[in-house]
């Protein structure tokens, strides 16, 4: 078997394979490269020393038996049986589910998750969006603290597990999305400086050192990372990648990697024949993220769009610190700016960042689908200091208002594991570092950032404790009744609608038209021949919707089609789903 791995710095490198060492050559057609033959097989333990040091894990390892720190072990993708067949889901039309591998069930393995995929298809999603896999320290975490960017978390199972997974995913007719993180790597178990320049001082993030994607070396540092994305589309069938946080990539280069990362994940859809989509987590606001290639943006399939978020966290909770201040100033306007335009900061001052922020999004030119709607993400409920869901700060009503205006606005929506029931279990901040150093850091450290906000150290929960993460499990016995019943009932009825009606659908952005009234709370939408009505005040509301004689389709509470005046007269803390025939 040949084995290589770049080592530009290296004056030496041996490979240690299965307890017997051999020096490797310089391959003379790569710079920085070093391979060599050895006999090894699937499941064989292997490691690189540079010039005589420690024997370290394959910055491209497949797999890490032993945890990010072990070594390395082959990986003969061949060998495993692929049962579904499967042509692929597209990202128009679909509705995805945010899942944490770890938390979704008290197991916390790929397995047990996939026991659970059955509630997905009856729910109606399309898709779901696992949060990040990749090896960590410990058992149990987030995952955004991962390293070896090729490989699958052991305590999840491994590649093998992550495989049964997508394909029992698939046999159900679920695509599957992967969360990953290319902006930083975790303060543990990260050998890749060893090897070489995989990581650059010219720019710096929130997590330090920045990938290196324009300086000397980067040229190598990019195929890395576009390697490891294609290998999960292709190695794992993975349908498409969330990219966290692309905003912290920072790449002077003229071609930008987004570019591409996104040239080289539709060649790859080209060669398969399956319908491949990146999925940005952008700060920016920037609509050349999700702007074709062939009209001068970078090519990325959609962006996570939390504008929708915060203008309607902030509609429904009153909340007003921190980055939901400038939506909080008249919360449904900004919501009605959202449904129509995209982006609430779209040159507009924010007070957050103090400063101009964002750039407005042509309607003409940008699908609707292009932008992931949601009310709640693993980041707007983990990071909060006790990581309260949405049910835990409002009521039932205004949750259905809240999955109304999500599942039927001209977003491509997405939900976070649980939210479809009103879960009452929180899903708190936790990890599992194995350095007590580290572990009292990052304990420390989110202590003292709560505290800045008012909060009492005793009263943020410490993400080194089990119970944290115990704590954070969904409750599988809460589905099966009230309140949560009928929460779920709500959802996948509003799924339901959201396939059945075109209108539902149309990518385009332009043909939202709004009305909303701040004092009395309202807010009512149309896109085509559907109406969506909210209520969010606590008393009746008299909505003129100018649709007399309106069928409705869906309603969370009791409600009169509107009358020849077309006024239509919702209950409080309600929704309202309409079809104009």
């Amino acid at each position: 078997m040949q084995f290589e791995v770049w080592a530009p710095q290296a004056g030496r490198v041996t490979l240690r394979c299965d307890g017997v060492t051999r020096a490797l050559e310089r391959d003379p057609g790569r710079e920085g490269w070093w391979r060599g033959e050895a006999e090894a097989h699937d499941g064989s333990r292997y490691g690189f020393a540079l010039d005589g040091g420690p024997v370290l894990p394959d910055p491209r390892s497949r797999r890490q038996p032993d945890g990010p720190d072990g070594l390395s072990a082959v990986v003969d993708h061949e060998r495993f049986a692929w049962r579904a067949r499967w042509d692929g889901r597209p990202l128009p039309g679909a509705v995805l589910y945010e899942l944490h591998v770890g938390t979704y069930t008290r197991e916390g393995t790929f397995d047990a998750a996939a026991e659970r995929l059955g509630h997905l298809v009856e729910l109606g999603v399309t898709h779901v969006e696992l949060m990040p896999v990749c090896p960590f320290p410990g058992r149990h975490g987030w995952g955004y603290e991962g390293v070896s960017l090729w490989a699958v978390h052991e305590p999840y199972g491994g590649p093998e597990g992550l495989k049964r997974f997508v394909d029992r995913a698939h046999a159900l007719g679920l695509g599957v999305v992967l969360d990953v993180v290319h902006n930083h790597l975790g303060p543990s178990g990260n050998y890749l400086p060893a090897f070489g320049p995989y990581f650059t001082d010219t720019h710096h993030t929130p997590w330090g050192a920045a990938v290196n994607l324009d300086a000397p070396g980067s040229d190598e540092v990019r195929a890395y990372f576009v390697g490891s994305a294609l290998a999960w589309l292709r190695d794992y069938r993975i349908d498409g990648l969330r990219l966290d946080a692309v905003h912290a990539l920072v790449d002077t280069r003229a071609h930008h990697f987004l570019q591409e990362l996104s040239e080289a994940v539709d060649a790859l859809a080209a060669d398969t024949g399956r319908p491949l989509f990146l999925v940005a987590e952008s700060d920016l606001n920037d609509p050349r993220i999700v702007t074709p290639r062939e009209e001068g943006g970078f090519g990325v399939h959609a962006q996570w769009n939390d504008d929708f978020h915060h203008a309607l966290h902030t509609a429904l909770t009153g909340e007003s610190q921190g980055y939901y201040a400038d939506f909080a100033r008249a919360p449904l306007a900004a919501l009605a700016k959202t449904l129509t335009g995209g982006f609430f900061h779209d040159g507009t001052y924010s007070s957050f960042r103090g400063r101009r922020h964002g750039r407005p999004l042509d309607r003409d030119r940008v699908a609707g689908h292009r932008l992931l709607g949601y009310s709640q993400t693993h980041d707007q409920v983990g990071n909060r200091a006790r990581g309260d869901r949405l049910a835990a700060l409002a009521s039932p009503g205004l949750l259905a208002c809240a999955a109304a205006l999500t599942l039927t606005a001209p977003f491509t929506p997405m939900l976070f594991m649980g939210e479809e029931w009103a879960a009452g279990t929180p899903w708190q901040f936790f990890t599992d570092h194995t350095d007590p150093e580290l572990a009292k850091a990052v304990r420390d450290g989110r202590r003292r950032e709560f505290a800045a906000h008012g909060w009492a150290a005793e009263d943020v929960p410490d993400p080194q404790d089990p119970a944290t993460r115990d704590r954070s499990c969904l409750d599988w016995s809460e589905p099966e009744r009230d309140p949560h019943a009928r929460v779920l009932a709500w959802y996948r009825r509003l799924i339901a609608l959201r396939h059945e009606q075109p209108d539902l659908t149309d990518p385009d952005l332009g043909d939202t038209k709004v009305a909303h009234d701040e004092e009395r709370r309202w807010l009512a939408f149309r896109r085509g021949d559907v109406r969506v009505a909210v209520n969010l005040a606590g008393e009746a509301a008299a909505i003129p919707l100018g649709a007399p004689g309106a069928r409705v389709l869906a309603a969370w509470e009791p409600v009169a089609e509107p009358g020849a005046d077309g006024v239509l007269h919702l209950p409080g803390e309600s929704a309202v789903v309409l079809l104009q025939e």
